[in-house]
């Protein structure tokens, strides 16, 4: 008896370790601080094969009083499925009377549906080019640990502006927007890609740096560093998925219209812990 009690308790401690993270609220896949481990898993994901979106992994982003927020809609003009594929675009508004903004876009994000402390995520995606278009892949806090916006923190995984042959990678927190500490370490990275291509847009996240990758490269570490403002790493906590096609604002300039529908072609989302 003792035998098989020692054989099942071994089997228990196995099926526990292979678990990489603990699921809180149903959504939120949290591990601890103590992560170090490349092996990862995956745990979420969507692939885009369904003609219409996901509403257990995903929300249509409403419009935000924010640069990047201006132009967001729910209007299905504004998204398209094809070929195991999701199209989220920027066009001009047709219906200035039902809606008086000038553009339209489309995004969606997980907020509230699933959001993940540490490990690893990948988008493949196409960026299309116009004057005024930023499309941009990234991350919010889900349960804003420290307060208001900027104290826990961005991760933007990948913008791209105008016509541009590069992307940027960045990280936005308390401590490099309102105390401009923004070398110290360094808190973005632009890297050259081929925009006619689809790409992999990708982050590792452990609990003291942030290793950005395109095509499964790395372009760019940002690391929690000693003596410093606490503020420097809100990035201990869970963070939701924003995928959009943005237009306009103060970074990227006015959008021309004759450039328009342009879009952000998502072939799939990959999480791994």
């Amino acid at each position: 008896m003792l035998k098989y009690v020692f054989v099942l308790s071994a089997v228990i401690l196995v099926g526990c370790k292979s678990v990489p993270s603990k699921i809180v609220d149903g959504y939120k896949y949290i591990q601890k601080d103590s992560v170090t481990a490349k092996d990862w898993k995956l745990v979420w994901k969507d692939d885009f094969d369904a003609p219409e979106i996901d509403t257990k992994k995903w929300t249509k982003i409403p419009k935000k009083n924010a640069d990047w927020g201006n132009y967001m809609s729910s209007d299905p003009k504004c998204f398209g499925f094809s070929d195991g594929k999701l199209y989220l675009k920027g066009i001009v508004n047709t219906d200035t009377v039902s809606d008086p903004r000038p553009y339209l876009t489309g995004g969606i994000y997980t907020k509230g549906k699933f959001a993940f402390q540490y490990g690893k995520i990948e988008i493949r995606a196409k960026l299309e080019s116009a004057q005024g278009a930023w499309p941009a892949i990234w991350m919010l806090a889900e349960d804003k640990k420290y307060g208001k916006y900027p104290r826990n923190g961005e991760i933007d995984i990948m913008e791209h502006l105008n016509f541009d042959n590069i992307i940027y990678q960045t990280t936005h927190s308390y401590y490099t927007l309102e105390l401009k500490q923004k070398t110290n370490p360094p808190y973005y990275k632009t890297t050259k890609f081929d925009k006619e291509e689809f790409n992999t847009f990708g982050l590792e996240w452990y609990p003291d740096k942030l290793v950005f990758t395109l095509n499964g490269e790395e372009t760019f570490t940002y690391p929690r560093i000693k003596g410093v403002d606490k503020s420097q790493w809100p990035y201990n906590q869970p963070f939701y998925l924003l995928i959009d096609q943005q237009l306009e604002g103060a970074w990227v300039g006015k959008a021309n219209p004759d450039d328009l529908p342009v879009q952000m072609i998502v072939d799939w989302v990959k999480v791994y812990q």
